[in-house]
């Protein structure tokens, strides 16, 4: 069982502490708020949010971009970091046949949103409105999920363990989603070089070569000299440039140091998602990732108070539409195609876990709340649109107790070992 307790705790009460004081400050001095979230930290800057201003296109850093496009690049970085341990270490946990379920369910659970969001928008004759937030209500948010999850499951259903490799799956296919379908600018895919040439640089001079060299050699001394006297920042340098690149490419730049989580040593297995053990190990990977650990909650609390603050007034159509997705698509999907891959295709599910149980894991999933969040501020110019499908994004912490009544309902069976 992954021991993820402290971890999830930690960033959701500053992030859900961040999002309570955006939302307050937003309806009692809209102004002030704005000002602050908008406010010009460096104006013509060579990073920054793109303008247009006396017929050419300039830069300027604002506090919104420091926090969404630099500083929560350090979040998906620790977050692909776990996907890129699950996918491709050999003990990883969507590796062969007991990811398959887990893997199919997510696939439902990103498809039903979609299609109860586009399906409604269409309905209700908003469609071409509101279509660029089809992605919003396909998130699932792991570390409020993980803790609904457990209250309704307990810490030892096997549900809890199936709920978290869904999760890993689809942040990995989220991040996906963010990078092809919601370019920050016009593309420029040129750019992308700098970020798989900053990428293969350092996986090659600081990581591949010293290995080489110490080959049958036990003390490593190359590996060794590299990590106590360079540490961290070769990384670093290439983490910047990638970052630069995908900034310059057009590409979200909250993505942009993606390319270089696998160039970084590491260990031969995993524990598991954010599992305390991983503190021990010595790689420099999971040395980074626990370092990072306290600066990222602090991100994740300006992250909560830079876009949840929302005026009550800005629920419309957007905002049911997104609640609609996560609170309806999400659960039927979940189940459909977990019963298809459990059932149909013989998979199975977890030893322990009944069917009833996947009907109840899919109403905890359809909290989308994070990366719900995020991408509504993507997927939206500000304004109207935006804030209405951001409160979606907010009220979906109305999963939580559709998960509790569920698993009263279909009498699940609560075990803490």
């Amino acid at each position: 069982m992954y021991r993820v307790w402290n971890f999830v705790t930690s960033y959701s009460l500053l992030l859900i502490a961040g999002a309570a004081v955006a939302l307050v400050w937003a309806n009692i001095d809209p102004h002030s708020y704005h000002a602050v979230v908008d406010y010009p930290l460096i104006q013509n800057f060579f990073i920054g949010a793109e303008h247009a201003a006396d017929g050419h296109i300039s830069r300027t850093l604002t506090a919104h971009f420091l926090v969404n496009d630099i500083l929560m690049a350090f979040f998906f970085a620790m977050a692909g970091k776990e996907v890129w341990e699950a996918v491709i270490l050999k003990n990883g946990e969507l590796r062969g046949r007991k990811a398959m379920t887990p893997l199919i369910a997510t696939a439902g659970g990103m498809l039903g949103p979609v299609a109860v969001y586009l399906g409604l928008a269409a309905v209700l004759g908003i469609y071409e409105t509101v279509s660029r937030g089809w992605a919003i209500p396909t998130a699932t948010d792991i570390a409020f999920s993980y803790l609904v999850g457990r209250i309704v499951f307990g810490a030892g259903h096997p549900a809890i363990r199936f709920l978290l490799l869904l999760a890993i799956a689809d942040d990995a296919a989220g991040l996906i989603i963010l990078a092809i379908f919601y370019p920050t600018g016009e593309l420029a895919p040129v750019w992308l070089l700098l970020s798989l040439g900053a990428a293969l640089g350092v996986y090659f001079l600081f990581n591949d070569l010293p290995r080489r060299f110490d080959r049958g050699n036990q003390l490593r001394p190359n590996s060794t000299w590299m990590r106590q006297k360079l540490s961290f920042w070769p990384y670093l340098i290439a983490a910047c440039l990638s970052w630069y690149g995908f900034m310059r490419a057009g590409i979200h730049p909250a993505l942009g140091l993606l390319p270089i989580v696998p160039t970084i040593p590491h260990a031969d297995r995993p524990f598991g998602i954010f599992a305390e053990a991983e503190a021990h190990l010595k790689d420099l990977l999971n040395w980074m990732e626990h370092r990072l650990k306290y600066p990222v909650e602090i991100v994740l609390f300006l992250f909560g108070l830079f876009n949840a603050g929302v005026e009550f007034s800005a629920i419309g159509a957007p905002t049911w539409l997104v609640m609609a997705g996560l609170l309806i698509g999400k659960p039927v999907g979940i189940f459909l195609m977990g019963y298809f891959g459990a059932r149909i295709l013989g998979f199975g599910l977890p030893e322990g876990m009944r069917m009833p149980d996947l009907v109840v894991l899919g109403c905890v999933a359809a909290i989308g709340f994070t990366v719900a969040l995020f991408v509504a501020s993507v997927a939206f110019p500000g304004g109207a649109v935006q804030d209405a499908a951001k409160m979606g994004a907010l009220f979906s912490f109305g999963a939580a107790a559709v998960a509790v009544i569920a698993g009263k309902l279909f009498r699940v069976e609560r075990r803490e070992f």
